[in-house]
């Protein structure tokens, strides 16, 4: 069998039809593909589940965007370890995550753990 080796760039060989030009499109003005897809890498993946977003509601916790790169860099380090399921101590609060599917499944406030017990967890991150 004979190995075929491409070194030049396919494109149309003929005439593109009616309607068809071959200069490029003119550049949109929303932002670029690149931009956008490194933001969406760059943006921390967690989801709030309805309950969670409860929680953070009810019993006030206010979390910047610092607090919550902090919690995502924790769940990273979890997901690294192998964990399923975390309990990410942050200062202001503490939040059972869904590894597997980076998913805050509830938070609680430094002043209710306490009395709190955690279950369902298989690791513990301190943020």
């Amino acid at each position: 069998m004979d190995e075929v080796f491409l070194n030049q760039a396919i494109g149309p060989t003929g005439p593109l039809g009616p309607g068809v030009s071959s200069k490029p499109a003119a550049p949109s003005t929303g932002p670029s593909f690149g931009s956008v897809l490194s933001d969406k890498l760059a943006a921390p993946s967690l989801k709030l589940s309805a309950h969670a977003q409860q929680r953070l509601h009810s019993r006030q916790i206010q979390l910047d965007a610092q607090d919550w790169q902090r919690i995502h860099e924790g769940v990273e380090r979890a997901a690294a370890k192998g964990a399923r399921e975390a309990l990410v101590f942050s200062e202001k609060a503490a939040l059972v995550v869904s590894v597997r599917n980076r998913t805050v499944i509830t938070a609680v406030a430094p002043a209710a753990m306490k009395e709190n017990v955690f279950t369902h967890i298989d690791s513990a991150v301190i943020v």
